[in-house]
C-alpha cells in the first residue's frame, strides 16, 4: 500500500492523485536515498523548501546554502532509479507500506522525539502506530526466568490495551513478542535495524513473519539493508519514542537495553525495571536503572496503575494468572523429595556441586530428580552444568 503526502491532503482527491501519489512518494525516496545525505540534513532541507519535489527543483546554489556544496552535489547527481522502482513495487504488494514525515497516517509519537526519520517502512497492521504502545527489551542471552516474564507481562499488558514494541532481537525482545502474539489483540510492533525486507537475526525468521501477519514490522532503512552495528542505537530511540514507557526485564551494565531506557528518560517517559538476583549479571543493568529513579516492578498492575490514569484503561474486576508472572507458581503436590529440591534451589542459577552439599545428596541421585523436574518445566538447565527454578 502506498502512502504518501498527497494521498491525505484532501478528503476530495484529483482523479490523477494516484499517478501523483507515486510521483512525490518517489521524491521522498530519491531523497533518503541519496547516498552520504544524512537525516539530519534531510530534515534541515525540508524545512528550508518543503517537500522533495521542491527540493529536486531548487537551484544549487540555494541547496548549498542550506546543507553545504558537497551536499549539494550528493542532491543534484542521478537517482538511484533501480532502489526506487524497487521500493515502489514494495510498497504495492498488500501489507507493505511508506509513510513519510508530511504522511497523516505517520506515527505522532514520533514527531515528538529529536531526529524523526523522514521515512518509514511498515509490514503489517500500520494502525498499529496510533496505539498506545509500552516498549519492552532485554538481554539477548536472557536466563529462563526472564524470558518467562518478559512473555507473561507483554501477555497481560496487550490483554490490557497496550501495544508490545521491541527490537526482534533473540531473548527477552522474542519473548515479548511472542507473549503479545498469545493475546488475541495480538498488537505488537517489532521495530528492526534492517530494511523491512530482510529477517535479523535468522533463527527469528518464523517469528518475524507471525508479526508481519499479525502485528507490524516497522523499520526506517533502506530495502536491502544489512544488519549494522550502528543501526541498533538508532533503532532504540524508535523504540522508546513509539512507547508511553519502558519495561527492562533483563539487562547487563552497558547493555543497549539501558540505551533504550535512557532515551525514554530524555523524552520524559516512564521507565521500569524487574529486578533479579544480585548474584545475576543480568540483573546488575536493572538494579542500576532502579538506583537512578527506575519504578521496580513485580507484576504487570503495577505498570498498569502508573498509566492507567493516562490512559483511561479499565481497573480489573479480578487479577488474571498474567497480572502476577514473576511471583513463583504454586509447587502443587509434589513429593518431599521434590519440594526439600525447589527449596534448596531457590531462584537464583545454582552449579550441581553446590545443589549436592544443600541437599546432602549424591550428583548422580540429584540428576536423575533435576531430569523429571527438567521435563515437568519446573526447572532449566542452564549453560555451565546449572540448574534454575522457573
Amino acid at each position: 500500500m502506498v502512502r504518501s503526502p498527497s494521498a491525505t491532503a484532501s478528503a476530495n482527491p484529483d482523479p490523477l492523485t494516484a499517478d501523483t501519489d507515486l510521483s512525490d512518494l518517489a521524491a521522498w525516496l530519491r531523497l533518503t536515498l541519496v547516498p552520504g545525505l544524512g537525516p539530519a540534513q534531510q530534515r534541515k532541507l525540508l524545512s528550508a523548501f518543503g517537500l522533495p519535489r521542491q527540493i529536486f527543483d531548487a537551484s544549487r546554489s540555494s541547496l548549498a546554502g542550506v546543507v553545504g556544496n558537497e551536499a549539494a552535489d550528493l542532491l543534484s547527481a542521478q537517482p538511484d532509479q533501480a532502489a526506487i522502482d524497487t521500493a515502489l513495487a514494495w510498497a504495492s504488494e498488500d501489507g507493505n507500506h511508506i509513510l513519510t514525515l508530511a504522511d497523516a497516517a505517520y506515527p505522532k509519537a514520533l514527531l515528538d522525539i529529536a531526529d524523526p526519520p523522514a521515512l518509514l517502512y511498515a509490514k503489517g497492521n500500520a494502525d498499529l502506530l496510533d496505539r498506545p504502545a509500552l516498549a519492552i527489551v532485554g538481554a539477548r542471552s536472557a536466563t529462563p526466568q526472564g524470558e518467562e516474564n518478559a512473555h507473561a507481562f507483554a501477555r497481560h499488558l496487550c490483554s490490557a490495551g497496550l501495544t508490545i514494541v521491541s527490537g526482534l532481537a533473540l531473548g527477552i525482545d522474542a519473548a515479548a513478542h511472542r507473549g503479545a502474539l498469545a493475546d488475541e489483540a495480538a498488537a505488537t510492533i517489532a521495530v528492526i535495524g534492517t530494511g523491512a525486507d530482510r529477517i535479523y537475526p535468522a533463527r527469528n525468521a518464523s517469528l518475524a513473519r507471525e508479526i508481519a501477519a499479525r502485528g507490524l514490522i516497522l523499520s526506517e532503512f533502506p530495502l536491502g539493508s544489512a544488519a549494522q552495528r550502528h543501526h541498533f542505537p538508532r533503532r532504540n530511540r524508535l523504540i522508546a519514542g513509539l512507547s508511553l514507557g519502558v519495561l527492562v526485564v533483563e539487562a547487563a551494565v552497558g547493555s543497549g537495553s539501558l540505551i533504550t531506557a535512557r532515551l525514554a528518560t530524555e523524552c520524559g517517559l516512564e521507565v521500569f525495571a524487574i529486578p533479579g538476583s544480585i548474584h545475576s549479571p543480568l540483573s546488575r543493568g536493572c538494579h542500576r536503572l532502579i538506583r537512578d529513579g527506575a519504578k521496580l516492578v513485580e507484576t504487570a498492575e503495577d505498570i498498569l496503575e502508573e498509566l492507567r490514569p493516562r490512559l483511561e484503561l479499565p481497573r480489573p474486576t479480578s487479577a488474571p494468572a498474567a497480572a502476577n508472572p514473576t511471583r513463583p507458581a504454586d509447587d502443587g503436590d509434589g513429593d518431599e523429595a521434590s519440594k526439600k529440591l525447589l527449596s534448596a534451589l531457590g531462584h537464583d542459577p545454582v552449579d550441581i556441586d553446590t545443589l549436592a552439599l544443600r541437599c546432602g545428596l549424591t550428583v548422580d541421585a540429584l540428576y536423575a530428580m533435576l531430569l523429571a523436574m527438567e521435563l515437568d518445566g519446573r526447572i532449566a538447565r542452564l549453560p555451565g552444568n546449572r540448574f534454575q527454578r522457573l
